[in-house]
């Protein structure tokens, strides 16, 4: 990319963040515009594509901090209507190292002067130049869903990707299979030149290789020269045990591919678990609610519960429990990372009876009498006699 490319593209304003905003918040706005912009998603919008290569180019500055300090350091330079000197009264007589005017090139920028900076700044000549060249694939998002016990005992999927992949019939190699690319005479396969401008010199993308650094003189005709090739694809992956619903996982190397053979992109995926109608979760501890008996309750007894993974066990019920106790089943819970197990957890709900028959209401009465009702209600008592209190 070209000095003056950089001078002319906002790409703070491209993501619609601040020049202040932080890592995170960058990674997060150029998510949620990636998603929505999509070719996936928009299939055949032309505005939709267009865009996304915005945010895709936006976020590739800036999210590394170097090239956003490079970014950031060459706007400010040129801020002052793109004159270097315009910071200095008079700027830099002549466009040459010292003189009465104020300081040279070469006491601000060092001995290669100001083109030796731009060369930093843009991948120019001289020590610090790099070349365009092939560069590393984007990092792809995706969600999958998983049943809850899947998610609990581990599953395989398969995640179907549309989207750019390497090119079968080259290899990624952008040539003829039977040929390979050569090295630009050009740019002595650097991928950019150095342009002069009076007394500076800008880096600009090789106009006979366009900043790869190598021509293909015979193009794949899968997909022309490129490497690259839109298609569908199917990536296995492992779903551990215990995983737990938004966990994100990465899959280094499965995202997009590089150009021209270079790595590609990493793959993050996000696993939603599906509730389930009866087992709840808490972090580890496997949740369910147990009902029992108004007599289960008071005399206690045994109660046998299902288990996710165990099938059925039994558990006690002493004497007297009441609503929203909690029994814990130890080692019944979901798989953890380190191997062990989390813990069943049991609330107990006393349920009340309906459609009573003629002899149980006889019976429910009988106990009425016998247990009274003040015991249950003592600690009504004092506002019962005392109303507003």
């Amino acid at each position: 990319m070209s000095a003056r490319d950089w001078m002319d593209k906002d790409y703070y304003k491209v993501l619609g963040v601040s020049a202040s905003a932080s890592a995170d918040e960058i990674k997060k706005t150029y998510r949620k515009l990636a998603k929505q912009y999509h070719p996936d998603t928009n299939v055949g919008d032309a505005k939709a594509e267009e865009r996304f290569k915005e945010v895709s180019e936006a976020y590739d500055v800036l999210s590394s901090d170097s090239k956003r300090k490079e970014y950031d350091d060459a706007r400010a330079m040129f801020a002052a209507g793109g004159r270097p000197g315009a910071g200095y009264a008079g700027g830099f007589p002549g466009g040459s190292a010292g003189g009465p005017g104020g300081p040279g090139m070469q006491d601000i920028f060092g001995d290669g002067g100001f083109s030796d900076l731009l060369g930093g700044l843009f991948g120019g000549g001289g020590a610090g130049q790099r070349r365009s060249g092939p560069s590393r694939g984007n990092d792809l998002e995706v969600e999958t869903t998983v049943g809850f016990h899947d998610a609990l005992r581990g599953a395989n999927v398969a995640l179907r990707l549309r989207g750019e992949a390497t090119c079968d019939t080259c290899a990624g190699s952008g040539a003829t299979p039977g040929t390979s690319p050569r090295t630009c005479s050009s740019c002595n396969g650097r991928g950019n030149q150095v342009r002069n401008a009076g007394a500076f010199g800008f880096s600009e993308p090789c106009r006979d290789c366009r900043g790869q650094g190598v021509i293909i003189d015979s193009p794949c005709g899968g997909c022309r020269g490129s490497g690259r090739t839109e298609k569908t694809r199917t990536v296995q992956t492992k779903v551990p045990a215990g995983i737990r619903d938004g966990t994100r996982m990465r899959l280094a190397g499965q995202g997009a591919p590089g150009s021209r053979g270079a790595a590609a992109g990493d793959l993050y995926v996000t696993v939603r678990v599906v509730e389930h109608p009866m087992f709840g979760r808490t972090g580890d501890n496997i949740t369910l609610t147990v009902p029992v008996t108004f007599p289960e309750a008071t005399l206690g007894g045994n109660v046998t519960i299902p288990t996710p993974l165990d099938g059925n066990v039994t558990i006690a019920i002493a004497a007297g429990t009441s609503s929203g106790k909690v029994l814990r089943v130890k080692g019944k819970g979901a798989p953890t990372k380190g191997g062990g197990r989390g813990d069943l957890l049991a609330t107990i709900e006393v349920t009340v009876p309906t459609g009573l028959s003629e002899v149980a209401k006889q019976a429910l009465s009988q106990y009425a009498d016998a247990a009274g009702e003040d015991s249950v209600r003592a600690s009504l008592a004092p506002y019962l006699e005392r109303p507003g209190v």
